[in-house]
């Protein structure tokens, strides 16, 4: 997905160029896609320029949705998944002590998923110091002037 992220508004990207960069067999990105298609969180074309692009901008994309899509719902133990129907397979949850401690740390768990979007974790771009050069008129420009981009902060 960060890739795709990378990509975003670039046209589709290959799995095979994703493979590459990412040093992952093609055929574990295919089984993760199908699942990524399914929530609408991509779209494939076919072709010979085809392959996968986000289905909406890495900024609308919560990274709990991602999780959710490809390891199903968030759960530190199955009696305090988020999912109803997986909350109550276990018969003590209602009489367990330490089922309040395992909602807790889903909801935390949630709470940061939901706070990150893909655009987090896709890199800014990295501008050129030559760049910066041209647009101080010539001069290098100073550590002062010069933008600090971190993972998390947007180009």
């Amino acid at each position: 997905m960060v890739q795709l992220g990378r990509h975003y508004g670039k046209g589709p990207a290959s799995l095979a160029e994703i493979a590459t960069e990412e040093d992952l067999p093609r055929a574990y990105l295919e089984q993760l896609v199908m699942s990524l298609r399914d929530a609408h969180l991509v779209v494939s074309t076919r072709g010979a320029h085809g392959g996968y692009e986000l289905a909406r901008p890495p900024s609308e994309i919560p990274m709990s949705t991602v999780l959710r899509a490809l390891e199903g719902p968030i759960a530190p133990m199955i009696c305090a998944s988020d999912d109803a129907e997986h909350a109550i397979v276990c018969d003590r949850t209602t009489s367990c002590t330490v089922n309040l401690l395992w909602v807790r740390v889903r909801i935390a768990i949630t709470g940061a998923l939901d706070s990150m979007t893909l655009a987090d974790l896709v890199p800014p771009r990295l501008v050129a110091v030559k760049s910066l050069a041209a647009a101080a008129g010539g001069a290098t420009p100073t550590p002062e002037q010069t933008p600090i981009h971190g993972a998390l902060t947007p180009s």
